[in-house]
């Protein structure tokens, strides 16, 4: 059986080398850390996460969580490790990152299909492979895909928030609570912030140096992940509508909604390690300690891991790629992940768990699946394949991209869980097929 080549071993490149393996595929998967760093990771683990959060909302009516529930439905590794190791994040699904990394790192390294190098690559590797360098993609392998797929990237700039030691938080000035009570009253810690003490925080946001320097001047922010200095820019109260919104949150102590909140989610399953959430920033170090040191329960925190800024690149894959994420124009060459265009951890697992099982559909000889738009994966993998290529964004897994739901009378969260009913109930058909031709 021909070894199918992996380039990559972020979450997609892993949940392809996987579902190659239980087909019976032996992968050659080349990962370039800890021999060459990037700026957003910190470890050698494969399946690195930059926060414990980065799996987010967990509920059906979250288009996100069908998402995932689709893929515990294809037995993908991403998911199982995911569940092996959550911790509490009310409503969401968060992990403690170093065991979920440290997880998919031993199924896969132990595996006797799977054999993984640990040095750059940066030549296209020939067919049979799966291209999942990430939005990190640059140097000599970028330059080399771009020259070979005949096409620019395209790119934006992202950020991640800085985590904070919870030993170094002063537990009085803060209050546990989840956003209306789901999950419970203890999966965030809430700074409460009064309209003088959140004017003083916006203030500061202002005037506090970023690393402008680092980046163009024409460097553009992918909406869903702006910077927090750059929505205290959009207006005074932008901030108390996103990440800072007080709804649904009441502090004990005053038995009111404050004027704004900013949450604290656990990062480890110990809880000794808080993420500042919506907090991602390209401020300067000292910068961000001064800021954050506003906050109330946070005059003394101590910042473990430091927010961060950097560039994602990703193809115009209208042009490029077909629905199974075969290329075009190269037959046996998949692309998976967040260079597809996709954005989010789980929606880049999700298109390597297509990448993986179509390249072991076409080593078997098999016909290769198109998953139905009715399907959480089908429609994201349907917006990256026919997007209008003159206007094509990342994109997030959502309700609208999937077919809509006769019943336009129901109420928004009962017509989204018809939605996932159906796209679930079309999955059970289709993975019945599978089973069907799978010898």
């Amino acid at each position: 059986m021909t070894t199918v080549t992996i380039v990559g071993g972020g979450l997609a490149g892993a949940e392809a080398a996987w579902q190659l393996v239980r087909q019976g595929i032996p992968v050659h998967l080349f990962e370039m850390r800890p021999t060459v760093p990037t700026p957003a990771h910190t470890t050698a683990l494969l399946a690195e996460l930059v926060c414990s959060n980065s799996l987010r909302g967990a509920g059906l009516e979250n288009a996100v969580g069908l998402l995932k529930e689709e893929m515990r439905q294809l037995d993908s590794l991403v998911m199982a490790a995911a569940d092996a190791t959550r911790v509490p994040a009310g409503g969401a699904l968060a992990v403690d990152r170093m065991l979920f990394s440290q997880y998919i790192t031993k199924a896969l390294s132990t595996h006797p299909l799977a054999a993984i190098s640990r040095r750059e690559v940066t030549e296209i590797p020939p067919s049979p492979a799966i291209i999942a360098t990430g939005p990190l993609t640059a140097g000599t392998f970028a330059r080399n895909l771009q020259g070979f797929l005949g096409q620019d990237y395209l790119h934006f700039y992202d950020a991640s928030a800085p985590i904070v030691l919870a030993e170094s938080l002063d537990q009085r000035m803060l209050f546990r609570a989840s956003r209306y009570g789901k999950g419970g009253d203890d999966a965030y810690l809430n700074s409460p912030l009064q309209m003088e003490e959140y004017n003083r925080f916006r203030q500061a946001l202002l005037e506090a140096d970023t690393r402008c320097g680092h980046l163009p001047e024409d460097a553009v922010f992918f909406e869903g992940c702006l910077p927090v200095e750059e929505l205290a820019k959009r207006g005074p109260d932008t901030l108390r509508y996103g990440p800072l919104k007080p709804v649904g949150l009441t502090d004990p102590r005053t038995g009111k909604r404050p004027h704004a909140v900013v949450q604290l989610r656990q990062d480890d399953a110990a809880g000794s390690l808080y993420n500042l959430v919506g907090f991602q920033t390209r401020l300067l170090h000292a910068e961000q300690e001064r800021v954050i040191r506003l906050l109330p329960g946070l005059e003394r925190a101590e910042i473990m891991r430091w927010g961060g800024m950097h560039r994602n690149s990703y193809l115009l894959s209208p042009l490029i790629l077909g629905a199974t994420g075969e290329a075009r124009e190269h037959p046996g060459l998949f692309f998976a992940g967040q260079l597809t265009g996709v954005e989010g951890y789980v929606e880049s697992a999700a298109g390597g768990l297509v990448a993986g099982m179509n390249a072991a559909r076409r080593e078997h000889g098999r016909k290769m699946l198109v998953f139905p738009p009715e399907t959480a994966i089908g429609a994201l993998m349907q917006y990256i394949t026919s997007a209008n290529p003159t206007a094509f964004q990342p994109m997030n897994i959502n309700f609208g991209l999937l077919p809509s739901s006769s019943n336009k009378g129901q109420h928004k969260r009962e017509r989204y869980l018809a939605m996932a009913e159906r796209s679930l109930t079309t999955l059970k058909t289709l993975k019945n097929g599978i089973i069907r031709q799978n010898p």
